[in-house]
């Protein structure tokens, strides 16, 4: 495991790691791996996710994007893979990350695989986003 370093954005990804005991990236090589993030405040935590599904999945895209760039990436330009996890997974739902996939990938498709669940970690929790992307340059600074 020496070969692997892991990042924790302030606020809830530094609180998810000490109470936890998980983090928010993971860099293998080129590779980051994200794990899920969810629509909360990050520096506010878990229970601060707004109601509304589309702004909890605007706000989990940006959660993605601070994990991407707290372990050295550019962001959701890198993003190759994306698994998402959605209560529940409908029409709307997939329109509204469809929407956000143009807005924060404009240039690539990533490969991507949605699942409706019967939860999440908490009650109010509509989505959770992980991803991995590449990045080779990165890699060579961390």
């Amino acid at each position: 495991m020496a070969d692997l370093k892991y990042y924790d954005y302030p606020g809830f990804g530094e609180d998810a790691k000490k109470n936890y005991r998980y983090s928010q990236a993971v860099r293998v090589g080129d590779i980051i791996q994200v794990s899920g993030q969810g629509g909360w405040d990050p520096a506010k935590g878990l229970d601060t996710s707004p109601r509304d599904i589309e702004a909890q999945i605007y706000e989990a895209f940006k959660n993605v994007d601070l994990a991407l760039k707290t372990a050295g990436g550019k962001g959701w330009s890198q993003v190759f893979k994306v698994n998402s996890y959605h209560v529940p997974v409908d029409a709307e739902v997939i329109e509204i990350v469809s929407r956000n996939f143009r807005k924060w990938c404009p240039d690539h498709s990533p490969v991507w695989t949605a699942v409706g669940v019967a939860r999440l970690a908490e009650d109010h929790m509509r989505i959770e986003i992980e991803v991995q992307a590449y990045d080779p340059e990165g890699a060579k600074k961390a």
